[in-house]
């Protein structure tokens, strides 16, 4: 049987030891910020993004892996015969896996190659692929890994919140009339991703709409605290808020696992200073 290597993009919230222990392959984003690009986790790290982020007056511009870059990997991971399974970031939010659909076209690897669009990004996506490497590791078959991997995708919960729509607004999202008027009214919002789809849950004005988020999320883990394995917080540049909020998640159950980690620079480009979101599973990882 022919070994499967997995991969995908730099928006996944893996931490090193993940990435080495289940030999997963990540392709790198490019991001330009004050005309200088960086390539992301490669000559950039998250922490330092945030910082040129929130420094500039401009929003940096986030662009996928070239098709170049995908045929080279997939060239190198099916030389000595292996299938690659490839799971990126929801195509609603990039083109990266395109990119990597022209690649293996390219490169006559269409057969070689399976490619998943996880619908999602950040730890969300990242569940999918250490299923996948998971499965891979211990033998199971290419069909395995793609059911599982679309069993786990029905799972899933992204909750993100937006406290500060600047970049949202620099990003041309909102106009600049609505622009001025939810910067007026100081306006937060509630993101929710299903079906590969970004869409705006609650909006509110304030602090106290973000604790109202805090406080329904904390509700949930407590409903379900016994059958949660990990809880994922990523955030873009508030960590002793976020380390408040992985000290209550233990205080509910000291067995859930918690990551606590910056986000990708591509998600804090478009969430912006203060965003933060939950992801959390019912599967050992």
């Amino acid at each position: 049987m022919a070994k499967i290597k997995v991969v995908t993009d730099s928006s996944v919230q893996l931490t090193p030891e993940e990435i080495d222990k289940y030999d997963i392959t990540v392709v790198p984003l490019t991001i330009t910020i004050d005309g200088k690009t960086y390539t992301d986790g490669i000559d950039i790290s998250r922490e330092e993004f945030v910082k040129k982020m929130d420094a500039s007056e401009e929003l940096p511009k986030t662009s996928q892996p070239s098709i170049g870059i995908f045929e080279k990997v997939f060239k190198e991971l099916t030389a000595d015969g292996s299938q690659v399974v490839g799971i990126f970031l929801a195509r609603s939010l990039s083109g990266t896996i395109e990119a990597a659909r022209q690649a293996a076209d390219i490169i006559g690897k269409t057969k070689e190659v399976t490619l998943i669009d996880s619908e999602l990004t950040d730890r969300a996506e990242a569940y999918q692929v250490l299923a996948a490497a998971k499965d891979a590791q211990v033998g199971k078959s290419l069909e395995e890994i793609v059911n599982h991997v679309g069993d786990l995708k029905k799972k899933q919960k992204l909750q993100m919140m937006v406290v500060n729509l600047n970049n949202l607004i620099k990003g041309g999202r909102l106009g600049p009339l609505a622009g001025k008027i939810v910067t007026l009214l100081n306006i937060r919002i509630e993101l929710h991703m299903l079906g590969g789809n970004l869409d705006v849950a609650k909006k509110g004005r304030g602090k106290k709409f973000s604790k109202n988020f805090d406080k329904r999320v904390l509700k949930d883990i407590e409903e379900h605290k016994n059958d949660i394995k990990e809880v994922a917080i990523s955030y873009v540049d508030t960590p002793e808020d976020m380390e408040v909020w992985t000290n209550k998640i233990k205080e509910i159950n000291p067995d859930i696992k918690v990551l606590t980690r910056v986000t990708s620079p591509i998600i804090a480009t478009h969430a912006g200073s203060g965003a933060y979101a939950v992801f959390y599973t019912t599967e050992d990882f």
